[in-house]
């Protein structure tokens, strides 16, 4: 008898304590979990790895989030995978109309994120 595949994802942020508490919580749920610390990082990691979800911050060295975002959904593999932002609720205001396109939804640093992992996964990942 073989259980459930394991779902996966792939946490990109530079911030050592935010992508630790992510994949823990990620982990925790069942899925297989690679991270990176930045958009270059990220490419890398998916050129052998084919996540359910994506979770990325959008201010990262090298790479940010809005140009992962804009590169990973040129590649046709990735067209549909739910992509989660993380951010600080202070760049709220502004991040309506700077979201990339193809965003499920947005995580907010500086507020409970677990209870925003639960919910954003609820609403974008199958059951």
């Amino acid at each position: 008898m073989t259980g459930a595949v394991p779902k996966t994802a792939l946490v990109v942020d530079d911030s050592m304590l935010i992508r630790h508490s992510v994949c823990r919580f990620l982990e925790e749920r069942g899925f297989v979990v690679e991270s990176a610390t930045n958009g270059v990082e990220a490419l890398e990691v998916l050129a052998n790895f084919v996540p359910d979800i994506i979770i990325t911050d959008l201010s990262m060295p090298r790479m940010g989030g809005m140009e992962l975002v804009e590169r990973v959904r040129q590649m046709e593999i990735f067209a549909s995978t739910p992509i989660l932002v993380l951010a600080a609720r202070r760049s709220a205001g502004q991040m309506a109309s700077e979201l990339p396109s193809g965003t499920a939804a947005v995580i907010f640093k500086d507020i409970d994120i677990e209870l925003q992992l639960s919910r954003a996964l609820y609403a974008t990942m199958p059951a």
